[in-house]
């Protein structure tokens, strides 16, 4: 496990010998989930710093018509809800689901503030943790900014194809994934995914798909 370790956001710069050192003076556990056992629930209070040591979760959110947005996969070492473990509000914004399988480490909050009152690497990399999370919800925000799913499916497209020159990509998810994450149903994407290939903006073929128009995609982002 401190192997694993060694390579996540909160202690990156020590070894899992130093890890090993490290965790033998303070009180943590580790708890196994099955795929599809909630892990914590929207709302519940943070009283641990969890880390994923194994496997794959997926923190989303649930409408009271039963539609699922899917925030983020998370998988391990990468740690869940660091950003509000101190906070006056310190709640799970999401649902987290175990997506397989999957192992998570318990670290207790007065233990997680011992650590970065007599480690400097720890409480570096926390703060850097934390930033780059306030970047990624930014990030997020943004592109749940765009109101049609065209517009997102069309930003989506965008970032992937980077390149100038790259016209065919291979989407990295699966429809029902991408539905998820947009926020919309399967059917629903897919319908909008016809329309834009009637269109001649792109072709798809199951996960991949070839853009025929990207000027039209800026457009539609514009």
């Amino acid at each position: 496990m401190f192997q694993i370790l060694s390579n996540s956001p909160f202690f990156i710069g020590l070894s899992a010998a130093d890890l090993e050192v490290i965790f033998s003076k303070i009180a943590f556990s580790v708890k196994s989930f099955s795929k599809g056992q909630t892990i914590a629930q929207r709302d519940e209070e943070v009283k641990n710093m969890l880390i994923v040591v194994e496997g794959v979760v997926k923190g989303e959110m649930v409408d009271f018509s039963g539609k699922i947005l899917k925030v983020e996969e998370i998988q391990a070492p990468q740690p869940l809800a660091h950003a509000v473990m101190f906070s006056k509000i310190n709640k799970f914004p999401v649902d987290v689901v175990a997506l397989t399988n999957c192992k998570i480490l318990f670290i207790p909050r007065s233990d997680v503030l011992r650590l970065m009152q007599t480690n400097e690497v720890i409480l570096k990399n926390f703060l850097s943790a934390v930033s780059n999370r306030a970047h990624f919800l930014t990030t997020k925000l943004w592109f749940l900014s765009f109101k049609t799913i065209k517009e997102k499916v069309a930003h989506y497209l965008l970032n992937l194809a980077k390149s100038e020159t790259r016209t065919t990509i291979i989407l990295p998810k699966s429809h029902q994934e991408l539905a998820e994450l947009f926020g919309v149903t399967r059917p629903s994407l897919a319908r909008v995914l016809s329309e834009m290939e009637h269109e001649g903006i792109i072709i798809v073929n199951r996960r991949e798909v070839e853009i025929v128009n990207k000027r039209k995609l800026l457009e539609m982002i514009k």
